[in-house]
């Protein structure tokens, strides 16, 4: 009885498995083998395979959509966001996850539950600073917005991530006579290779992927990034669907690739953030 039960629950639980990698898989594998088909091909018969490769569609998207330039911008702006959210919130987790002070889990409460902050209420604030700033319609609006709203998901990875480090590697730094700079640098921050590498992946992927203050902040095509660019697909290509197919794959292939390299560390460090948080 408990090993025909036990075999139900697998099959079951594979099914679910199986049946959630049909459907997030599916739509993107369509759209990769659609962009090397025809117009004619696509219309007439839109889930077979490509009768041949044809690359025609990816060399009118990469001229027309300029993705050279939104490539550019778009690295640019996730990577700096990205490198400024580790630098700075990694020192505040590690003194939120290593130092016990007054009020040091209200403030982490805090700083997590801006997750639940709507972006359409930040945005008018947002807007008005940048505006005072003289940043508006620039590359480094999007930077400074990107690596603050990272902040909760980047404190809730790496305090998890220090606090799973034994205080003994600190106390036996201090007896060496390193202080708290070094304690962190030499001793701590190596340590947490997993989940600097974890909140590092998310952040790309966040910052890879928003649109709306990358809509909201810029105005010239000279700083665009990608998804803030694909609105301006459909106007371009009309009823080019290879075109539009390619465009679409140049654009998820990046995000896919950086998860890729990365599951396994996302995967471990977020499992070790939920044990420890």
């Amino acid at each position: 009885m408990k090993k025909s039960s036990s075999a139900l629950a697998k099959f079951v639980m594979y099914a679910v498995l199986l049946f959630t990698v049909i459907v997030s898989g599916f739509p993107i594998v369509w759209v990769v083998i659609s962009s090397f088909k025809t117009n004619a091909q696509i219309l007439s018969n839109p889930f077979s395979p490509p009768l041949s490769f044809n690359f025609s569609g990816y060399e009118r998207a990469w001229k027309y959509c300029k993705f050279p330039v939104i490539y550019s911008n778009s690295f640019t702006v996730a990577l700096t966001a990205t490198f400024i959210s580790l630098v700075i919130f990694s020192m505040a987790a590690y003194v939120i996850a290593k130092y016990t002070f007054r009020g040091r889990n209200v403030l982490y409460s805090l700083f997590v539950l801006t997750l639940l902050v709507p972006t359409m209420a930040r945005a008018q604030p947002i807007l008005r600073l940048i505006v005072n700033l003289k940043l508006y319609d620039t590359k480094m609006a999007l930077i400074l917005v990107y690596a603050t709203t990272g902040m909760a998901t980047c404190l809730f990875v790496l305090r998890a991530t220090f606090m799973s480090i034994p205080a003994e590697f600190s106390e036996a730094a201090w007896i060496e006579g390193a202080g708290f700079i070094k304690t962190f640098l030499k001793i701590n921050l190596p340590m947490a290779k997993s989940g600097l590498a974890t909140a590092g992946t998310l952040l790309f992927l966040a910052n890879w992927n928003e649109y709306y203050y990358a809509m909201l902040l810029t105005m010239k095509e000279a700083n665009r990034t990608v998804p803030f660019a694909i609105t301006y697909f459909d106007n371009t290509f009309n009823f080019d669907y290879t075109s539009m197919f390619a465009a679409l794959t140049l654009v998820v292939v990046p995000a896919l690739i950086v998860y890729a390299v990365f599951q396994e560390q996302v995967a471990a460090s977020l499992v070790a953030s939920g044990v420890k948080g």
